[in-house]
Protein backbone atom coordinates (compact mmCIF):
# COMPACT_ATOMS: atom_id res chain seq x y z
CA UNK A 1 0.00 0.00 0.00
CA UNK A 2 2.87 2.79 0.81
CA UNK A 3 4.37 1.69 -2.08
CA UNK A 4 1.42 2.93 -4.70
CA UNK A 5 -0.36 5.27 -2.68
CA UNK A 6 0.17 8.70 -1.01
CA UNK A 7 -1.71 11.31 1.48
CA UNK A 8 -3.63 14.55 0.58
CA UNK A 9 -3.06 17.51 3.40
CA UNK A 10 -4.78 20.38 2.78
CA UNK A 11 -3.68 23.18 4.69
CA UNK A 12 -6.21 26.20 4.60
CA UNK A 13 -3.81 29.09 6.26
CA UNK A 14 -4.39 32.50 6.99
CA UNK A 15 -2.86 34.26 3.86
CA UNK A 16 -3.77 30.90 1.37
CA UNK A 17 -4.92 27.74 1.00
CA UNK A 18 -2.78 24.52 -0.10
CA UNK A 19 -2.89 20.61 -1.34
CA UNK A 20 0.34 18.56 -0.60
CA UNK A 21 1.13 15.09 -1.68
CA UNK A 22 2.90 13.33 0.89
CA UNK A 23 4.79 9.67 0.19
CA UNK A 24 5.42 7.30 3.40
CA UNK A 25 8.65 8.84 3.89
CA UNK A 26 7.37 12.15 4.66
CA UNK A 27 8.55 13.62 1.89
CA UNK A 28 6.76 15.97 -0.46
CA UNK A 29 5.41 14.48 -3.96
CA UNK A 30 3.87 17.77 -5.19
CA UNK A 31 1.99 20.97 -3.93
CA UNK A 32 -0.48 23.89 -4.76
CA UNK A 33 -1.05 27.08 -3.48
CA UNK A 34 -3.10 30.10 -3.94
CA UNK A 35 -3.63 32.60 -1.98
CA UNK A 36 -6.74 34.51 -0.87
CA UNK A 37 -7.83 38.47 -0.39
CA UNK A 38 -7.18 39.51 2.82
CA UNK A 39 -10.42 41.72 3.70
CA UNK A 40 -10.13 44.82 6.30
CA UNK A 41 -13.63 46.69 6.47
CA UNK A 42 -12.50 48.95 9.32
CA UNK A 43 -9.49 49.33 11.67
CA UNK A 44 -9.01 46.05 13.31
CA UNK A 45 -11.18 43.85 11.40
CA UNK A 46 -9.98 41.11 9.62
CA UNK A 47 -12.34 38.78 7.45
CA UNK A 48 -11.96 36.11 4.53
CA UNK A 49 -14.77 35.38 1.90
CA UNK A 50 -15.72 31.95 2.86
CA UNK A 51 -16.70 31.12 -0.91
CA UNK A 52 -12.96 32.10 -1.97
CA UNK A 53 -11.28 29.87 0.43
CA UNK A 54 -13.72 26.77 -0.70
CA UNK A 55 -13.11 27.45 -4.34
CA UNK A 56 -8.95 27.83 -3.61
CA UNK A 57 -9.62 24.46 -1.94
CA UNK A 58 -10.82 22.67 -4.87
CA UNK A 59 -8.15 24.04 -7.46
CA UNK A 60 -5.28 23.48 -5.08
CA UNK A 61 -6.45 19.58 -4.76
CA UNK A 62 -6.83 19.38 -8.60
CA UNK A 63 -3.44 21.34 -8.57
CA UNK A 64 -1.73 19.01 -6.97
CA UNK A 65 -2.80 15.83 -8.15
CA UNK A 66 -2.25 17.40 -11.97
CA UNK A 67 1.47 17.97 -11.07
CA UNK A 68 1.86 14.63 -9.70
CA UNK A 69 -0.20 12.63 -12.47
CA UNK A 70 -2.37 11.67 -9.77
CA UNK A 71 -5.63 10.70 -9.37
CA UNK A 72 -8.13 9.49 -6.47
CA UNK A 73 -7.05 6.08 -6.60
CA UNK A 74 -3.62 7.30 -5.70
CA UNK A 75 -4.94 8.99 -2.75
CA UNK A 76 -5.11 6.37 0.72
CA UNK A 77 -6.86 9.41 3.29
CA UNK A 78 -6.84 13.03 3.22
CA UNK A 79 -5.81 15.38 6.15
CA UNK A 80 -7.21 18.98 7.31
CA UNK A 81 -5.02 21.65 8.59
CA UNK A 82 -6.38 25.32 9.40
CA UNK A 83 -6.16 29.00 10.63
CA UNK A 84 -7.90 27.30 14.14
CA UNK A 85 -10.30 30.39 15.18
CA UNK A 86 -11.42 32.25 12.24
CA UNK A 87 -15.09 31.75 12.30
CA UNK A 88 -17.62 30.87 9.63
CA UNK A 89 -21.33 30.89 10.20
CA UNK A 90 -23.45 29.39 7.38
CA UNK A 91 -26.62 28.11 6.07
CA UNK A 92 -26.86 24.45 6.35
CA UNK A 93 -29.52 24.40 3.74
CA UNK A 94 -27.92 26.38 1.08
CA UNK A 95 -23.98 26.48 2.16
CA UNK A 96 -23.65 29.78 1.82
CA UNK A 97 -22.35 31.95 4.34
CA UNK A 98 -23.94 34.42 6.35
CA UNK A 99 -21.17 36.62 6.38
CA UNK A 100 -17.42 36.64 5.77
CA UNK A 101 -15.58 34.29 7.86
CA UNK A 102 -13.83 36.38 11.20
CA UNK A 103 -10.15 36.14 11.17
CA UNK A 104 -8.52 35.46 14.46
CA UNK A 105 -6.52 38.14 14.30
CA UNK A 106 -10.08 40.74 13.99
CA UNK A 107 -10.72 42.71 17.21
CA UNK A 108 -14.00 43.76 16.93
CA UNK A 109 -15.08 41.36 19.85
CA UNK A 110 -13.59 43.33 22.44
CA UNK A 111 -16.77 44.76 23.52
CA UNK A 112 -18.74 41.39 23.90
CA UNK A 113 -15.32 39.92 26.14
CA UNK A 114 -15.88 43.05 28.22
CA UNK A 115 -18.91 42.70 29.11
CA UNK A 116 -18.31 38.65 29.47
CA UNK A 117 -15.42 39.81 31.83
CA UNK A 118 -17.58 41.93 33.67
CA UNK A 119 -19.14 39.03 35.84
CA UNK A 120 -15.70 36.82 36.82
CA UNK A 121 -12.88 38.44 35.33
CA UNK A 122 -10.85 37.67 31.93
CA UNK A 123 -9.98 34.52 33.39
CA UNK A 124 -14.07 33.65 34.03
CA UNK A 125 -13.55 30.40 31.91
CA UNK A 126 -10.17 29.21 32.05
CA UNK A 127 -10.26 26.31 34.55
CA UNK A 128 -12.93 24.96 31.90
CA UNK A 129 -11.37 26.03 28.47
CA UNK A 130 -8.07 27.06 29.45
CA UNK A 131 -8.30 30.41 28.03
CA UNK A 132 -8.44 33.40 28.59
CA UNK A 133 -11.53 35.64 27.38
CA UNK A 134 -9.83 37.64 24.61
CA UNK A 135 -11.08 38.94 20.98
CA UNK A 136 -8.84 35.99 19.47
CA UNK A 137 -10.71 32.87 20.31
CA UNK A 138 -13.65 31.82 17.77
CA UNK A 139 -16.94 32.09 20.67
CA UNK A 140 -17.44 35.69 20.57
CA UNK A 141 -16.79 36.40 16.80
CA UNK A 142 -20.16 34.00 16.57
CA UNK A 143 -22.11 35.97 18.54
CA UNK A 144 -21.12 38.54 16.69
CA UNK A 145 -22.46 37.72 13.68
CA UNK A 146 -25.40 36.41 15.39
CA UNK A 147 -25.75 40.20 16.70
CA UNK A 148 -25.07 41.70 13.83
CA UNK A 149 -26.16 40.17 10.59
CA UNK A 150 -29.67 40.75 10.04
CA UNK A 151 -31.94 37.86 11.04
CA UNK A 152 -29.19 35.62 11.64
CA UNK A 153 -30.03 34.87 15.47
CA UNK A 154 -33.48 34.26 14.31
CA UNK A 155 -32.12 31.40 12.05
CA UNK A 156 -29.61 30.21 14.31
CA UNK A 157 -32.57 29.53 17.02
CA UNK A 158 -34.44 27.85 14.35
CA UNK A 159 -31.59 25.43 13.57
CA UNK A 160 -30.75 27.02 9.99
CA UNK A 161 -27.30 28.14 10.82
CA UNK A 162 -23.93 26.22 11.78
CA UNK A 163 -20.81 26.87 13.08
CA UNK A 164 -17.36 26.34 12.27
CA UNK A 165 -13.44 26.94 11.79
CA UNK A 166 -12.33 26.62 8.55
CA UNK A 167 -11.77 22.87 9.18
CA UNK A 168 -15.38 22.40 9.76
CA UNK A 169 -16.35 24.68 6.16
CA UNK A 170 -13.25 22.78 4.33
CA UNK A 171 -14.88 19.10 5.28
CA UNK A 172 -18.25 19.70 5.12
CA UNK A 173 -17.98 20.91 2.04
CA UNK A 174 -15.69 17.73 0.96
CA UNK A 175 -17.59 15.81 2.35
CA UNK A 176 -20.89 16.81 0.00
CA UNK A 177 -21.93 20.25 1.29
CA UNK A 178 -25.54 21.30 1.01
CA UNK A 179 -26.61 19.40 -1.49
CA UNK A 180 -25.49 15.54 0.10
CA UNK A 181 -25.40 15.97 3.54
CA UNK A 182 -21.66 17.34 4.24
CA UNK A 183 -20.13 16.25 7.90
CA UNK A 184 -20.61 19.04 10.40
CA UNK A 185 -17.54 17.73 12.40
CA UNK A 186 -14.47 19.70 14.43
CA UNK A 187 -11.87 17.93 16.26
CA UNK A 188 -10.47 18.28 19.67
CA UNK A 189 -8.10 20.46 18.89
CA UNK A 190 -9.69 23.30 16.94
CA UNK A 191 -12.48 23.03 19.34
CA UNK A 192 -10.37 23.64 22.30
CA UNK A 193 -10.18 27.14 20.24
CA UNK A 194 -13.88 28.42 20.37
CA UNK A 195 -13.34 28.80 24.34
CA UNK A 196 -16.09 26.61 24.38
CA UNK A 197 -14.99 23.67 24.75
CA UNK A 198 -14.54 21.86 28.23
CA UNK A 199 -11.13 20.45 28.26
CA UNK A 200 -11.36 17.81 30.56
CA UNK A 201 -14.40 16.12 28.90
CA UNK A 202 -13.72 17.61 25.47
CA UNK A 203 -17.67 18.36 25.31
CA UNK A 204 -18.99 21.44 24.20
CA UNK A 205 -19.79 23.45 27.80
CA UNK A 206 -23.60 24.58 27.47
CA UNK A 207 -23.30 27.50 30.18
CA UNK A 208 -20.47 29.08 28.20
CA UNK A 209 -22.46 28.78 24.79
CA UNK A 210 -25.54 30.25 27.13
CA UNK A 211 -23.84 32.93 28.25
CA UNK A 212 -22.32 33.99 24.69
CA UNK A 213 -25.99 33.62 23.19
CA UNK A 214 -25.40 30.91 21.00
CA UNK A 215 -27.33 28.26 20.10
CA UNK A 216 -26.26 24.71 20.66
CA UNK A 217 -27.59 23.42 17.16
CA UNK A 218 -24.96 25.56 15.97
CA UNK A 219 -21.88 23.74 16.96
CA UNK A 220 -20.14 20.51 15.19
CA UNK A 221 -19.99 17.29 16.83
CA UNK A 222 -15.99 16.82 17.96
CA UNK A 223 -14.24 13.96 17.03
CA UNK A 224 -10.77 13.02 17.61
CA UNK A 225 -7.87 14.38 15.60
CA UNK A 226 -7.30 11.41 13.52
CA UNK A 227 -10.41 8.70 12.53
CA UNK A 228 -12.49 8.45 9.43
CA UNK A 229 -14.86 11.27 9.43
CA UNK A 230 -16.68 10.78 6.06
CA UNK A 231 -16.03 10.32 2.25
CA UNK A 232 -15.19 12.51 -0.41
CA UNK A 233 -18.39 13.18 -2.33
CA UNK A 234 -17.90 15.66 -5.30
CA UNK A 235 -15.19 16.14 -6.89
CA UNK A 236 -11.56 14.46 -7.88
CA UNK A 237 -11.34 12.68 -4.92
CA UNK A 238 -14.70 11.27 -4.34
CA UNK A 239 -14.71 8.68 -2.51
CA UNK A 240 -11.28 9.31 -0.63
CA UNK A 241 -11.60 9.24 3.42
CA UNK A 242 -10.61 12.22 5.28
CA UNK A 243 -9.32 11.03 8.18
CA UNK A 244 -7.29 13.58 10.06
CA UNK A 245 -8.14 17.05 11.12
CA UNK A 246 -5.00 18.99 13.01
CA UNK A 247 -5.44 22.84 13.77
CA UNK A 248 -2.44 24.62 12.20
CA UNK A 249 -0.37 24.64 15.02
CA UNK A 250 -0.94 21.50 16.49
CA UNK A 251 -0.21 20.03 13.05
CA UNK A 252 3.08 21.21 13.10
CA UNK A 253 3.88 19.62 16.30
CA UNK A 254 2.84 16.66 15.49
CA UNK A 255 4.76 16.63 11.83
CA UNK A 256 8.10 17.48 14.03
CA UNK A 257 7.36 14.33 16.02
CA UNK A 258 7.10 16.46 19.01
CA UNK A 259 4.69 13.36 20.77
CA UNK A 260 7.09 12.66 24.01
CA UNK A 261 6.08 15.02 27.38
CA UNK A 262 8.50 18.20 27.43
CA UNK A 263 9.06 18.48 23.56
CA UNK A 264 8.70 22.34 21.85
CA UNK A 265 8.16 23.38 18.54
CA UNK A 266 7.99 27.44 16.91
CA UNK A 267 5.99 28.26 14.15
CA UNK A 268 7.39 31.16 12.45
CA UNK A 269 4.25 31.95 10.16
CA UNK A 270 1.72 34.67 9.59
CA UNK A 271 2.10 34.70 13.89
CA UNK A 272 4.47 32.76 15.95
CA UNK A 273 3.03 29.53 18.39
CA UNK A 274 5.26 27.98 20.71
CA UNK A 275 3.68 24.60 21.55
CA UNK A 276 5.33 22.37 24.64
CA UNK A 277 3.67 19.06 25.14
CA UNK A 278 2.38 18.33 28.23
CA UNK A 279 1.46 14.69 27.74
CA UNK A 280 -2.10 13.54 29.14
CA UNK A 281 -1.66 16.21 31.93
CA UNK A 282 -3.46 19.41 31.85
CA UNK A 283 -0.94 22.27 33.24
CA UNK A 284 -2.70 26.16 33.93
CA UNK A 285 -0.34 28.92 32.94
CA UNK A 286 0.31 31.10 35.51
CA UNK A 287 2.47 33.13 33.13
CA UNK A 288 -0.18 33.94 30.11
CA UNK A 289 0.16 30.75 28.19
CA UNK A 290 -2.50 28.58 26.89
CA UNK A 291 -3.80 25.29 27.49
CA UNK A 292 -4.39 23.63 24.86
CA UNK A 293 -5.37 20.38 23.57
CA UNK A 294 -2.16 18.78 21.28
CA UNK A 295 -3.66 15.80 19.78
CA UNK A 296 -5.96 12.90 20.69
CA UNK A 297 -5.62 10.03 18.27
CA UNK A 298 -8.79 7.52 17.86
CA UNK A 299 -9.27 6.22 21.24
CA UNK A 300 -6.35 6.52 22.62
CA UNK A 301 -5.83 9.68 25.80
CA UNK A 302 -5.71 12.95 25.11
CA UNK A 303 -3.01 14.58 24.78
CA UNK A 304 -2.39 18.17 26.09
CA UNK A 305 -0.15 21.36 25.76
CA UNK A 306 0.53 24.70 27.24
CA UNK A 307 0.90 27.31 23.84
CA UNK A 308 2.45 30.55 23.31
CA UNK A 309 0.58 32.76 20.71
CA UNK A 310 2.53 35.74 19.32
CA UNK A 311 0.18 37.25 17.07
CA UNK A 312 2.40 39.48 14.58
CA UNK A 313 5.57 37.96 13.15
CA UNK A 314 5.61 36.89 9.09
CA UNK A 315 2.78 39.25 8.62
CA UNK A 316 5.26 42.18 9.84
CA UNK A 317 7.37 41.43 6.95
CA UNK A 318 4.28 41.19 4.50
CA UNK A 319 3.43 44.93 5.82
CA UNK A 320 6.58 46.48 5.38
CA UNK A 321 6.23 44.94 1.86
CA UNK A 322 2.41 46.09 1.27
CA UNK A 323 2.07 49.15 3.49
CA UNK A 324 5.44 50.19 3.37
CA UNK A 325 6.87 49.51 -0.11
CA UNK A 326 10.19 48.88 1.57
CA UNK A 327 10.70 45.65 0.17
CA UNK A 328 9.10 44.13 -3.24
CA UNK A 329 9.54 40.57 -1.73
CA UNK A 330 9.53 38.86 1.06
CA UNK A 331 12.97 37.56 1.64
CA UNK A 332 14.88 40.98 0.83
CA UNK A 333 14.10 41.59 4.69
CA UNK A 334 16.85 39.17 5.44
CA UNK A 335 19.26 41.28 2.27
CA UNK A 336 17.92 44.27 3.77
CA UNK A 337 18.83 43.30 7.14
CA UNK A 338 22.53 42.09 6.55
CA UNK A 339 23.61 45.63 5.24
CA UNK A 340 24.14 46.32 9.09
CA UNK A 341 25.50 44.65 12.27
CA UNK A 342 22.83 45.32 14.62
CA UNK A 343 19.31 46.97 15.16
CA UNK A 344 21.08 50.42 15.56
CA UNK A 345 18.94 50.75 18.26
CA UNK A 346 15.84 50.83 17.18
CA UNK A 347 13.03 48.35 18.51
CA UNK A 348 10.04 47.30 16.51
CA UNK A 349 6.81 46.10 18.63
CA UNK A 350 4.36 44.73 15.81
CA UNK A 351 1.49 45.01 18.44
CA UNK A 352 -0.93 45.48 15.52
CA UNK A 353 -4.42 43.91 17.31
CA UNK A 354 -3.11 44.25 20.56
CA UNK A 355 -0.21 41.66 22.26
CA UNK A 356 -1.32 37.63 22.66
CA UNK A 357 1.41 35.88 24.94
CA UNK A 358 2.33 36.70 27.69
CA UNK A 359 0.26 39.92 28.22
CA UNK A 360 -2.90 39.67 26.40
CA UNK A 361 -3.32 43.29 26.08
CA UNK A 362 -5.81 44.21 23.65
CA UNK A 363 -5.10 47.97 24.30
CA UNK A 364 -1.59 47.93 22.57
CA UNK A 365 -1.13 49.35 19.41
CA UNK A 366 2.62 48.62 17.19
CA UNK A 367 5.43 51.45 17.54
CA UNK A 368 8.76 51.48 16.10
CA UNK A 369 10.97 53.08 19.03
CA UNK A 370 14.45 54.34 19.89
CA UNK A 371 14.69 56.36 16.69
CA UNK A 372 17.56 58.18 15.93
CA UNK A 373 19.35 60.15 12.92
CA UNK A 374 21.89 57.31 12.71
CA UNK A 375 19.02 53.96 12.33
CA UNK A 376 18.28 53.58 8.06
CA UNK A 377 16.20 50.92 6.50
CA UNK A 378 19.10 48.41 7.17
CA UNK A 379 18.58 48.68 10.90
CA UNK A 380 14.41 48.82 10.16
CA UNK A 381 14.61 45.43 8.74
CA UNK A 382 16.61 43.75 11.30
CA UNK A 383 14.20 45.06 14.07
CA UNK A 384 11.48 44.04 11.96
CA UNK A 385 13.62 40.53 12.42
CA UNK A 386 14.48 40.51 16.01
CA UNK A 387 10.81 41.27 16.79
CA UNK A 388 10.11 37.99 16.08
CA UNK A 389 13.23 36.29 18.06
CA UNK A 390 12.54 38.77 20.96
CA UNK A 391 8.29 38.04 21.47
CA UNK A 392 9.80 34.06 21.49
CA UNK A 393 11.66 34.76 23.92
CA UNK A 394 9.67 35.82 26.30
CA UNK A 395 7.10 33.29 25.05
CA UNK A 396 9.99 30.73 26.08
CA UNK A 397 10.64 32.30 29.48
CA UNK A 398 7.03 31.74 30.37
CA UNK A 399 6.90 28.21 29.39
CA UNK A 400 10.09 27.64 31.57
CA UNK A 401 8.31 29.67 34.37
CA UNK A 402 5.05 27.00 34.26
CA UNK A 403 6.54 23.75 33.35
CA UNK A 404 9.64 23.95 35.35
CA UNK A 405 11.69 22.42 32.35
CA UNK A 406 13.67 24.79 31.05
CA UNK A 407 14.36 24.98 27.07
CA UNK A 408 17.23 23.17 25.86
CA UNK A 409 16.68 23.15 22.00
CA UNK A 410 14.28 24.55 19.92
CA UNK A 411 12.62 22.80 16.93
CA UNK A 412 11.46 25.59 14.02
CA UNK A 413 9.64 25.38 10.94
CA UNK A 414 7.01 27.46 8.68
CA UNK A 415 8.11 29.93 6.02
CA UNK A 416 10.25 32.21 8.07
CA UNK A 417 12.80 29.52 9.18
CA UNK A 418 14.79 30.24 5.59
CA UNK A 419 15.44 33.06 7.24
CA UNK A 420 18.86 32.82 8.14
CA UNK A 421 19.51 35.74 9.62
CA UNK A 422 16.74 35.55 11.89
CA UNK A 423 17.24 31.82 12.82
CA UNK A 424 20.89 32.73 13.93
CA UNK A 425 19.71 35.76 15.79
CA UNK A 426 16.66 33.44 17.60
CA UNK A 427 19.57 31.15 18.74
CA UNK A 428 21.23 33.82 20.30
CA UNK A 429 18.58 35.53 21.68
CA UNK A 430 17.44 32.38 23.30
CA UNK A 431 21.18 30.80 24.18
CA UNK A 432 19.90 27.17 23.06
CA UNK A 433 19.96 25.27 19.63
CA UNK A 434 17.94 26.14 16.81
CA UNK A 435 17.19 23.17 14.77
CA UNK A 436 15.27 22.83 11.35
CA UNK A 437 13.85 19.88 9.67
CA UNK A 438 14.54 18.77 6.76
CA UNK A 439 10.60 19.11 5.71
CA UNK A 440 9.76 22.40 6.89
CA UNK A 441 6.27 23.00 5.62
CA UNK A 442 5.74 20.48 8.97
CA UNK A 443 1.51 22.07 9.42
CA UNK A 444 0.54 19.83 6.05
CA UNK A 445 2.90 17.44 6.97
CA UNK A 446 1.08 16.31 10.16
CA UNK A 447 -2.18 16.44 9.13
CA UNK A 448 -1.43 13.43 6.55
CA UNK A 449 0.82 11.88 9.17
CA UNK A 450 -2.92 12.24 11.48
CA UNK A 451 -5.23 10.99 8.60
CA UNK A 452 -2.98 8.22 7.40
CA UNK A 453 -2.45 6.70 10.99
CA UNK A 454 -6.35 6.59 10.94
CA UNK A 455 -5.99 4.60 7.88
CA UNK A 456 -3.26 2.13 8.46
CA UNK A 457 -1.01 4.16 5.77
CA UNK A 458 1.76 4.63 8.92
CA UNK A 459 1.21 1.95 11.15
CA UNK A 460 2.05 3.64 14.40
CA UNK A 461 3.73 7.11 15.72
CA UNK A 462 6.92 5.40 15.21
CA UNK A 463 7.00 5.80 11.88
CA UNK A 464 6.53 9.27 12.46
CA UNK A 465 9.68 9.69 14.52
CA UNK A 466 11.70 7.54 11.94
CA UNK A 467 10.61 9.97 9.27
CA UNK A 468 11.60 13.12 11.27
CA UNK A 469 15.26 14.26 10.32
CA UNK A 470 17.71 17.87 10.82
CA UNK A 471 18.49 19.68 7.95
CA UNK A 472 20.10 22.50 9.85
CA UNK A 473 20.88 23.79 13.58
CA UNK A 474 22.03 27.02 14.37
CA UNK A 475 23.97 27.50 18.39
CA UNK A 476 24.07 30.48 20.05
CA UNK A 477 27.47 32.98 20.14
CA UNK A 478 25.89 36.21 21.39
CA UNK A 479 27.40 37.07 25.17
CA UNK A 480 25.03 36.29 27.71
CA UNK A 481 24.96 40.41 29.05
CA UNK A 482 24.50 41.29 25.81
CA UNK A 483 21.74 38.87 25.23
CA UNK A 484 20.18 40.58 28.53
CA UNK A 485 20.73 44.48 27.51
CA UNK A 486 18.47 43.44 24.06
CA UNK A 487 15.92 41.76 26.00
CA UNK A 488 15.87 44.66 28.64
CA UNK A 489 15.73 47.10 25.92
CA UNK A 490 12.97 45.33 23.99
CA UNK A 491 10.92 44.85 27.16
CA UNK A 492 11.04 48.73 27.90
CA UNK A 493 10.03 48.86 24.08
CA UNK A 494 7.08 46.86 24.90
CA UNK A 495 5.89 49.46 27.81
CA UNK A 496 5.73 52.30 25.25
CA UNK A 497 3.03 49.93 23.24
CA UNK A 498 0.62 49.49 26.19
CA UNK A 499 -2.64 51.70 27.09
CA UNK A 500 -2.85 53.67 23.39
CA UNK A 501 -6.57 52.66 22.52
CA UNK A 502 -8.91 54.42 24.56
CA UNK A 503 -12.44 53.40 25.91
CA UNK A 504 -14.02 55.33 23.44
CA UNK A 505 -12.31 54.16 20.30
CA UNK A 506 -14.54 51.88 18.62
Amino acid sequence: MADKTYVLAIDQGTTSTRAMIFDHAGQVVSSDQVEHEQIFPRAGWVEHDGLEIWGNTRKVIGGALSKANLNSGNIAAVGITNQRETALVWDRHTGQPVYNAIVWQDVRTQKIVDKLAADGGEERYKDVCGLPLATYFSGPKITWILDNVEGAREKAEAGDLIFGNTDTWVLWNLTGGAENDGEHVTDVTNASRTMLMDLSTLTWDESIAADMGIPMSMLPTIKSSSEIYGECKPGVLKGVPVAGILGDQQAATFGQACLEKGMAKNTYGTGNFMLLNTGTEQVPSENGLLTTICYKLGEEPVVYALEGSIAVTGSLVQWVRDNLGMISSAPEIEELAKKVDDNGGAYFVPAFSGLFAPHWRPDARGALVGLTRYVNKGHIARAVLESTAFQTREVSDAMDADSGVPLTELKVDGGMVVNETLMQFQADILGVDVVRPKVAETTALGAAYAAGLAVGYWANTDDITKNWGEDKRWSPSMEDGERERLMRNWKKAVTKTLDWVDDDVE
